[in-house]
């Protein structure tokens, strides 16, 4: 998180990076962006197919699932 915090910074752009640890990533994704107030969610997909993703689950889908603030995701 450092790493792109700072390659943003060098190259003049505003970044503000944090860390959450949480039991359900999906959940402190949303409350972090809520106790933030953004505007948008970005989030990258593994690009898992059939029983794949059905077994494993995504927490991007989860995060798509229970919101109602634009999310872009980034394959």
């Amino acid at each position: 998180v450092e790493a792109v915090s700072a390659a943003a910074a060098a190259q003049g752009l505003a970044c503000r990076a944090h860390t959450v640890e949480a039991l359900h990533p999906w959940e402190a994704i949303l409350d972090h962006a809520k106790a933030e107030a953004v505007d948008l969610i970005v989030m990258a997909s593994h690009g898992r197919r059939g029983v794949a993703a059905l077994l494993l689950g995504s927490e991007t889908q989860k995060v798509l699932t229970h919101t109602q603030l634009p999310v872009l995701v980034v394959k």
